[in-house]
Formats: structure tokens, C-alpha cells, sequence
């Protein structure tokens, strides 16, 4: 295939939305794609580790045979800035209902040398071949109704430049996890939130990576501020979601060390557990 035609199959799976656009890696040899990180997708300047997981998610769903994420585990290495960067994959195996592939995010430093932000270790499949058959003691979490809760635009206006990725986002938040906000947190590790794209974009796999990740961290309604870099995350897609909003609930049970665990869940419109996920975090304690 010739370079031209290469570039050409990558950006014939890019939508009209702002995210499809943003995450849309283009294929400049075999395994070696480009990407110019977006500013759109910071907080406190750092680029988010959801978006930075659908970019190399597409990266890998265009090097693999099958293009469905079923699981996905990142290791953040260093911080990401906006800018120009290249994501480099590699085929580890693949099979007649599974592919595994491995890729890493490069960007260079202010002195030239080439940095990996990020490596990641997935299997991909389709969603759609997948049976109809859910045994499962897992139920919808509780939450309000879209109207009674409350979104960045509800809260004082943030200074220029701290939360860009908060103009690109629906989010809900369930007015219980809130208490952070009000300078009273609960001391609970929970965060409940209503998601989707600003745009009206329906969620899909890649979308998926991002919901999990793109919410307060629950540090928040623990009692602690400040950044909350991730070291690890692994999102399990289970099936692809319905149109509509999605809700996406979080808890952290142990914080330790310096170190708390986020448990994602991600539910759609049809009350079907559409994601699960696992992070590790770093805080900053006193």
C-alpha cells in the first residue's frame, strides 16, 4: 500500500467530532503512526491518560486485524504534553477471534532527546460477534435524574487554561459525590457521574477509554487536592455501548502508601455494563 492510500485507510475511520478527530493517528509506515496532541484534552495543562489511551487504541484497532478493544492495560511513564507526538506499535500475536498488540507513545524533550510517555499491552476482537449471554451479579448504580445533578458550567468559572478538557465533556455529577466542591467532602472514595461528548457524539470502544478516566478523581471526596497522576490503568470493553448518555461510577477503597486504587464501572442507556476498569494513582499527602 502505497504511503498516500496508507494515510487515506487511517483517516477514513475519523467522524466529525471533535474527539474522532483529535484521537486520529495517521499512518506514516507500517507500525509508526503520527499524532498532534491536542490541547483540547488538559487539566492543569497535562494531557488526560483517557485520551492519551483511545490515541494509542486507534493507533493499535489500525495495526491489528480486529478492531475492537476487549482489554487494555497502559503504563504512564512520564507526563504528556500537547504537541507532536508518534506512536509506535507492534503485532504480538494474532488469532482467529483475538489479537494482541503492544504500543508506545514517544515525544521529544526540551533538549531533542526522544521520551516514552506511555506503554501499552492490549487484545483486541469484535464486540459484535460476542454472545448474548450475561450472567452477572453486577446492577446499575443509583443515580439521579440528568437535571438534579451538577457539571463544571453549574460551579464558578475555572481560571484560563487549568481545565480545557471540561469544554469538550458532558458531565453530570451526582450531587452526593460533590461535597469536595462545597469544602466539605464526605470522606467517601466515590464519584458518580452522568458522561458523554459536548458534541452529542454516541459513545463507542474508544469513547469507553476515556469515560473512565475523565471524571474528579475520588481523592477529591477523600479529603485531598491537587494532581492525581495515574502510574497504571487497565479498562476491560465488555460490549458496545447503546446510544445515549452513559454513567460512570468510581469508588476507592485503600489508600495507601501514597497510592489509592479507582474502580470504573461504566453503565449505557440500556442498563448494560458496557466497561470496567482499574487504576493506579499517586497523591500527594499533607
Amino acid at each position: 500500500m502505497s504511503d498516500a492510500a496508507s494515510v487515506q485507510a487511517v483517516r477514513a475511520t475519523v467522524g466529525d467530532s471533535e474527539f474522532d478527530r483529535d484521537t486520529a493517528p495517521t499512518r506514516r509506515a507500517p507500525g509508526v503512526y503520527d499524532i498532534d496532541l491536542s490541547a483540547g484534552w488538559t487539566i492543569l495543562g497535562a494531557v488526560n491518560g483517557g485520551y492519551l489511551l483511545a490515541v494509542l487504541g486507534r493507533a493499535l484497532a489500525d495495526a491489528l486485524p480486529h478492531g475492537d478493544p476487549f482489554t487494555i492495560s497502559a503504563h504512564y511513564l512520564t507526563a504528556s504534553k500537547p504537541g507532536p507526538a508518534v506512536v509506535r506499535t507492534d503485532v504480538v500475536r494474532t488469532g482467529r477471534t483475538l489479537s494482541t498488540g503492544q504500543a508506545s507513545l514517544f515525544q521529544y524533550d526540551d533538549e531533542g532527546h526522544e521520551v516514552e510517555r506511555i506503554r501499552v499491552l492490549a487484545s483486541y476482537g469484535d464486540l459484535d460477534t460476542l454472545p448474548d449471554d450475561v450472567r452477572t451479579a453486577a446492577e446499575p448504580p443509583a443515580f439521579p435524574p440528568m437535571e438534579h445533578c451538577f457539571g463544571p458550567e453549574d460551579g464558578p468559572a475555572p481560571a484560563a487554561g487549568t481545565s480545557a478538557i471540561a469544554d469538550r465533556l458532558m458531565l453530570k455529577l451526582d450531587p452526593s459525590t460533590l461535597g469536595w466542591a462545597l469544602g466539605a467532602p464526605s470522606g467517601k472514595g466515590e464519584m458518580r457521574s452522568w458522561f458523554g461528548l459536548a458534541d452529542g457524539r454516541d459513545a463507542d470502544p474508544f469513547s469507553l477509554l476515556l469515560a473512565v478516566d475523565a471524571l474528579p478523581p475520588t481523592a477529591f471526596e477523600i479529603g485531598l487536592s491537587g494532581w492525581v497522576p495515574t502510574v497504571e490503568l487497565t479498562v476491560h470493553v465488555r460490549c458496545r455501548p447503546a446510544p445515549g448518555p452513559l454513567r460512570v461510577s468510581i469508588t476507592t477503597r485503600n489508600l495507601a502508601g501514597g497510592f489509592l486504587e479507582e474502580d470504573a464501572e461504566v453503565w449505557d442507556s440500556a442498563d448494560r455494563l458496557v466497561a470496567q476498569s482499574r487504576q493506579l494513582a499517586r497523591v500527594r499527602l499533607g
